[in-house]
């Protein structure tokens, strides 16, 4: 599946839409303005959370938390590195992700167990404001593109 998202160019309180690659809205990021450290709550176009974002403060590495239905699922974490960014993202299980690429350029793949399972791109659109996220059938798309959320609010922090 091949999902368009928008650069970190929104306002304040970081309220988006991600759409199919038709162009229909499928999913709604909501930002929580006037909150300690980043807080998204990732919907579904009827307002169901779908899971909820949370940078958590007290930490070294930059960290965030992903919650579905209140509980912990994923944590994404920015590794230092001394010759390419790198994210992981801990998940239950072996289903761990390792994020590498080009962050700033919005070029970059998860990975997982050695394999590719999906790809960020600015090169599926035309938009010069636009990139893609295909994932591959079978993955979670919700903490895939939340990750891409994360890696959008670390790597193009707003200028206000």
């Amino acid at each position: 599946m091949r999902y368009l998202m928008k650069e970190r160019l929104w306002g304040f309180g970081d309220d988006f839409k991600i759409q199919d690659m038709n162009g229909r809205d499928i999913f709604f990021v909501d930002g929580k303005a006037f909150s300690l450290g980043d807080k998204l709550s990732f919907q579904d176009m009827q307002g169901n959370e779908l899971a909820y974002i949370s940078q958590k403060l007290l930490s070294l590495k930059r960290r965030y938390e992903i919650y579905r239905s209140g509980q912990l699922f994923a944590e994404v974490q920015k590794e230092w590195t001394f010759f390419k960014d790198k994210f992981t993202v801990d998940v239950p299980g072996p289903n761990d992700y390792t994020v590498t690429g080009s962050f700033f350029d919005h070029e970059f793949n998860f990975e997982r167990q050695g394999a590719i399972v999906a790809q960020v791109s600015k090169r599926f659109f035309n938009f010069t404001d636009s990139y893609g996220v295909d994932i591959v059938d079978g993955e979670d798309d919700i903490v895939i593109l939340a990750t891409a959320v994360v890696i959008d609010l670390v790597c193009h922090p707003d200028d206000q």
